[in-house]
């Protein structure tokens, strides 16, 4: 028997040659040529209902407007002042142009936008103020009745809410029609905005530029204003704290005793003073007692001190020796006119001496006021030297004090210079203030548009087109794979490795108009030459011969599902091969229907269960097709049994009587997914012919009914396919012999 490999579930329905069976080289350009045609109704129709959709979308759509404003990030500033800004301005970066992109769409932005055009009241953007339609009315109505109900209260925040909401909806719609765009690489941005008025469409795109080159002009004045309300608040907390820290400083320098004057302190002042003082009365003291030396020297010498530097400066000493020139003088020449012992030469030696004695006694007077000036200077040294030294007592105890100074002045100089930088930036941004400048400017302001920029005419109808032909497609290939039965003997071939037996048309499809009530098994009798005929006696040459070695004398015909066409093909054969010369008998193995008792027309009185049960001989239930000259083996009207009747021995003797009696047994059984005793039937045949509905038998279902008859170890010719509509298969059913159907039709006779 041959090994059953059903396809799985699920292969595709376009499989080519090059994905299914052996020898595969390619794909089929010709076979999914034909899959193509074969849904070319379905393309083309849902492709035009497509193609006017677009056509009536386009024509009905609304003509709108794009108007676009140009914008450019300004890589170079403006110094009116040097001074650095609060609020830097923008670097020419990606991101930056990027992020100010961002901005432009921000919501916050369209809100000013709507709030300076006051665009809620204009019923391009707000819905509510549209008339409404049929439907949007029924359903106000009914809110508004449910909401009359409501109270007061109520239907105020019920309306707060829904004018929120409302303006929400206008911000939305303002965004829809926003587009913001990079030129390029450039730093330039192009806001543009769509409307069905071209006017309003340049307004609003302007307004945008607008209000975002005042959005950072605010961001830069608000920014200057909190940096100089925050300075100015600094500022004030700094003064008071700088008056602070230089009272401390000169309380401090007060209670310490650290005034200064021309950069030094008092002690310090005082200190250099002594010092000078102090050097000059030591020189004073070193001049005196130089000067004592001095005269006490030359006394010593045996001076008798007229040559004493005092004595010689002195004016009393002077007149004193001009007195004793002029009495020596006197003296000596009375001594030559009258003698040492001459009355007026005593008086005048007397007068000598006595200018003598005043001279010697000035000179002592001199030495003992030098002696006295050098004690004075002493003491003048003593008394300098001793103040000094208090001085310095007095300035190292200041020196300890002026450390804590030096930290208050330190403090004190801290806060200054922090309140002098303080009030610098403070006069910087006061001054800058109300000269900021955008990041931005406006390169090109929108223009009215003249011409409309949706709907695009040509664009929409190429799109409608490529649209169109995409959902055509696409619901040819969905279509495919919805179509799960079989179509071609290829298809058999490939998913079931199955040979195909053959294809017996649908008789409307091949017969003529007034033929076309026959029944089949009526139409062979009546025209044996014809097509329908031939297809009968090709799936019945290719059952003998699907067993080379074997004799094919038992045949059984089933299929996976009821109304497949077994019975009318079974009686076809019967009768094709009677009209052959053959001794065939058909059986009806069918408990439940009894088709063929249907199709002949006849109601037996006994028939195959009186066989098996050995009521009535077989020669007695067998009757004569006279058309065709065939022998049958119905079902009574009342022989159903649920005993099994198959599997017993009396079926058994049954067939192998027929053998003997017949050259062919046609056994038309039941569906195997429906009835169980098909599969005994099938192991007691040369042959199942399995049978399926062209386009109409699921491939899950032959699968399953297969792998069932491949368990009950029947052998399985093949497939044979049913009521094949010729027309359509000479369409599009390439591969499969139906496919060349017009060329040879007029071959048979009519």
């Amino acid at each position: 028997m041959n090994n059953l490999t059903p396809i799985r579930p699920g292969d595709a329905r376009m499989a080519g040659p090059d994905q299914g069976g052996p020898g595969a080289e390619g794909v089929d350009l010709h076979r999914l040529i034909a899959l193509f045609r074969r849904r070319l109704p379905l393309f083309l129709a849902v492709a035009l209902v497509v193609m006017v959709g677009a056509v009536i979308v386009t024509t009905q759509a609304t003509p709108l407007y794009t108007a676009t404003s140009s914008l450019t990030i300004n890589t170079r500033e403006q110094n009116v002042v040097s001074t650095e800004a609060v609020l830097s301005g923008l670097s020419a970066e990606t991101s930056v142009v990027d992020t100010e992109i961002e901005i432009l769409k921000s919501r916050q932005l369209a809100q000013r936008v709507v709030e300076a055009l006051n665009l809620e009241e204009d019923p391009e953007f707000n819905p509510a103020l549209r008339d409404p339609g049929p439907i949007e009315a029924v359903v106000g109505g009914v809110a508004t009745l449910f909401g009359a109900a409501a109270p007061d209260a109520a239907r105020e925040r019920l309306s707060a809410v829904e004018a929120q909401k409302q303006k929400e909806k206008v911000v939305d719609n303002v965004l829809r029609r926003l587009s913001v765009r990079r030129a390029g690489l450039t730093y330039v941005m192009n806001v543009g905005f769509t409307s069905e008025n071209p006017a309003k469409a340049a307004r609003i795109a302007n307004t945008y530029a607008e209000r975002y080159l005042l959005e950072q002009l605010e961001a830069k004045f608000d920014a200057t204003r909190q940096a100089n309300s925050w300075l100015n608040t600094r500022l004030t907390e700094l003064r008071s704290e700088v008056q602070q820290a230089e009272a401390a400083v000169e309380q401090y320098r007060t209670s310490n005793n650290l005034l200064s004057a021309s950069g030094a302190t008092l002690t310090e002042q005082e200190i250099s003073a002594y010092n000078q003082q102090l050097a000059t009365v030591r020189a004073t003291q070193a001049e005196a007692e130089a000067r004592l030396r001095t005269a006490r020297a030359q006394l010593a010498a045996g001076s008798n001190g007229e040559d004493v530097g005092e004595a010689l400066g002195s004016q009393v000493v002077q007149t004193l020796r001009a007195r004793r020139a002029e009495v020596s003088g006197r003296v000596a020449e009375l001594s030559s006119r009258y003698g040492p012992r001459h009355p007026d030469m005593l008086r005048a030696e007397r007068e000598l001496a006595d200018i003598d004695a005043q001279i010697q006694a000035e000179i002592r007077r001199i030495i003992s006021n030098l002696e006295a000036q050098v004690q004075v200077a002493r003491e003048r040294t003593g008394s300098m030297a001793g103040s000094l030294g208090s001085a310095r007592g007095t300035l190292a105890a200041n020196n300890a004090a002026g450390v804590r100074l030096n930290e208050l002045e330190r403090n004190a100089e801290s806060v200054r210079t922090l309140y002098e930088s303080f009030l610098n930036r403070f006069q910087e941004t006061t001054s800058s203030e109300g000269i900021e400048e955008s990041d931005a400017r406006i390169v090109s302001p929108a223009a009215i548009p003249t011409r409309a920029s949706s709907p695009n005419v040509p664009l929409n109808l190429t799109l409608g087109l490529v649209l169109a032909l995409g959902a055509g497609l696409a619901a040819v290939v969905l279509a495919i794979m919805l179509d799960t039965g079989v179509l071609t003997a290829e298809d058999i071939e490939h998913k079931f490795n199955l040979p195909h037996l053959g294809s017996v048309p649908l008789l409307a499809s091949v017969a003529d108009a007034q033929d076309r009530d026959d029944t089949p098994p009526d139409y062979i009798v009546k025209k044996p030459l014809s097509s329908f005929a031939e297809a009968v006696r090709a799936m019945r040459a290719s059952i003998l011969f699907s067993r080379i070695g074997h004799t094919i004398q038992v045949i059984s015909l089933t299929s996976a599902l009821p109304a497949e066409g077994k019975t009318t093909t079974a009686l076809c054969l019967a009768r094709v091969a009677a009209q052959a010369g053959v001794r065939v008998i058909l059986v009806d193995c069918d408990l439940r229907r009894r088709n063929v008792n249907r199709l002949l027309g006849v109601e037996p009185e006994a028939g195959l269960i009186e066989v098996l049960n050995r009521s009535v001989p077989l020669e007695q239930a067998v009757r004569l097709d006279e058309p065709s000259g065939a022998f049958v083996l119905p079902l009574a009207k009342d022989s159903f049994t649920p005993k099994d009747v198959f599997g017993t021995a009396a079926m058994d003797d049954l067939v192998a009587d027929l053998r003997k009696r017949f050259d062919l047994v046609i056994l038309d059984t039941a569906p195997v997914l429906a009835v169980s005793d098909t599969r005994l039937i099938a192991a007691r045949s040369d042959a199942v012919v399995f049978l399926a509905r062209w386009r109409k038998t699921p491939e899950k279902a032959i699968a399953a009914a297969l792998k069932v008859l491949e368990q009950s170890g029947a052998h399985v010719a093949g497939i044979g396919m049913t009521q094949v509509d010729m027309k359509a298969q000479a369409r599009y059913g390439y591969g499969d012999a139906g496919y060349y159907y017009g060329d040879y039709k007029k071959y048979y006779a009519a």
